[in-house]
């Protein structure tokens, strides 16, 4: 139950942070130099770097749990001990990611 509801969660945490992030990223990009010089410095802040780290946790989260969810719906998995292991593991791959992700970012 946990799982499904942090699907949602995250669904619309994407929809109303990762929507506004992206917009606001196009918008300076398309509004010159200046003002994108200005979002880059805001984004690579430590406020912003923490925005961004939970956008990308919620993206990794949604999409683990989308996977578990689309197998579900194949009919697999609905064993309760196979069940309550993947429900378990999905947060943990999801942060593995999101680790993964920014270690890959942040070290080249």
């Amino acid at each position: 139950m946990a799982v499904s509801i942090l699907h949602r969660v995250t669904g619309n945490g994407l929809a109303v942070a990762g929507i506004g992030a992206l917009l606001c990223w196009l918008g300076t990009l398309a509004a010159g130099p200046d003002v994108y010089a200005k979002f880059a410095a805001y984004a690579s802040s430590p406020l912003g770097r923490i925005i961004f780290v939970g956008i990308s946790w919620a993206y990794f989260t949604h999409t683990v749990s989308g996977i578990r969810h689309f197998i579900m719906d194949m009919g697999a998995g609905f064993d309760v001990d196979r069940n309550n292991r993947w429900s378990v593991l999905c947060p943990v791959i999801a942060l593995f990611l999101t680790a993964a992700f920014w270690a890959a970012l942040l070290l080249r």
